[in-house]
């Protein structure tokens, strides 16, 4: 096993770069393989992160692989390819083909390592455990001009965008499916400001009610883009023609996890679409392990990071029963042989 990580973690992001960071200061031998597209890649400032506040993400993956090579981590550039299910070692000659501590006997019968078999461009990596923290993409409305200003005035998140644009005439899009998340979003924004829209084509008496009693005023009408001078945005289009001045939009996006690393092992699914993990990130896989916005499309930077940290400490444990129940296994052996 001298040519085989302890660890491989896919995706650099602050989930994969902080499990990476806790597994290092233990000694594995860890390898982050980081495709460079953050999920938060646009934005200009990373919030809501204790004593991190305010810092440009780019900033903050630079002083996350700093740390993680300080203590012997590795960090590439690359994309996996594919990701398979191996194992370590072969089989013993005499082992009695006793399961491991998952319950899952190698392809010889034997307890064998349990590992994974990574493929990228230009090489092959081997490792014991894998934690995939690959993100997600947000799929935007298909409406113009939403793409281009993404991250500077078309936000997704009160809590990590909104104070940058308080007390300015805002506006939440409510398109159709993503209604109730709008209503979400709206509720949220007014805090921000008095001057909030909800620009929605359809919305639930219940909701309209809501959103009334808030104080946010409702635009009815499909919007058919947006208003852009001198750089920056100045309202919102309806398709009948009607601009509604704003400064800033709040879009519910549909986020589409990059896991198809995990479903390609047969991770299963819960009944949201979802990778089902537990709660350190165990998926359906003995062995893999995942963390942030991959499984969590809720989870901000910092709580991506505590992914990572949880996911990290369960790996470490696995590994240690790993070796006890080889070395159980090698007694067992040694007593057989004696007789």
């Amino acid at each position: 096993m001298e040519d085989v990580l302890d660890v491989l973690i896919v995706g650099g992001g602050a989930g994969g770069l902080n499990a990476a960071l806790m597994l290092s200061r233990t000694r594995r031998r860890v390898l982050v393989i980081d495709s460079g597209d953050p999920r938060n890649a646009p934005a200009r400032e990373v919030h809501g992160f204790v004593s991190r506040d305010g810092t440009p993400p780019a900033e903050l993956l630079v002083a996350g692989r700093a740390e993680v090579e300080r203590y012997g981590g590795r960090v590439v550039a690359g994309e996996v390819r594919a990701l398979r299910r191996t194992h370590g070692r072969p089989d013993r000659q005499g082992s009695p083909g006793r399961p491991n501590r998952q319950g899952s006997p190698n392809r010889q019968g034997s307890p064998g390592r349990l590992a994974f078999e990574a493929e990228l461009a230009d090489r092959t990596v081997l490792a014991r455990r894998v934690i995939v923290a690959t993100g997600l993409r947000d799929e935007l409305p298909d409406i113009p001009g939403l793409r281009e200003r993404w991250a500077r005035e078309v936000l997704h998140c009160p809590y990590c965008h909104g104070w940058e644009v308080r007390d300015q005439p805002l506006g939440v899009l409510a398109v159709a499916g993503r209604e109730a998340a709008a209503v979400h979003q709206a509720l949220l924004v007014r805090q921000l400001s008095d001057d909030v829209v909800c620009f929605a084509e359809a919305l639930a008496d219940t909701d309209r009610a809501r959103l009334t009693a808030r104080g946010i005023r409702i635009v009815d009408g499909a919007v058919g883009g947006l208003v852009v001078e001198d750089d920056a945005l100045r309202g919102v289009r309806l398709a009948e023609g009607t601009v509604v001045a704003r400064s800033a939009l709040f879009v519910p996006t549909r986020p589409v996890p990059r896991d198809e690393l995990l479903t390609g092992l047969g991770c299963a699914r819960d009944e949201d679409g979802r990778v089902r993990t537990d709660p350190s990130g165990l998926t359906s896989v003995p062995g893999v392990w995942a963390a942030g916005n991959a499984v969590d499309f809720g989870a901000h930077v910092v709580t991506a990071a505590a992914g990572g940290a949880k996911a990290a400490l369960a790996v470490n444990m696995d590994l240690i029963e790993e070796d006890l129940a080889e070395h159980e296994l090698a007694d067992h052996e040694r007593l057989e042989q004696a007789r």
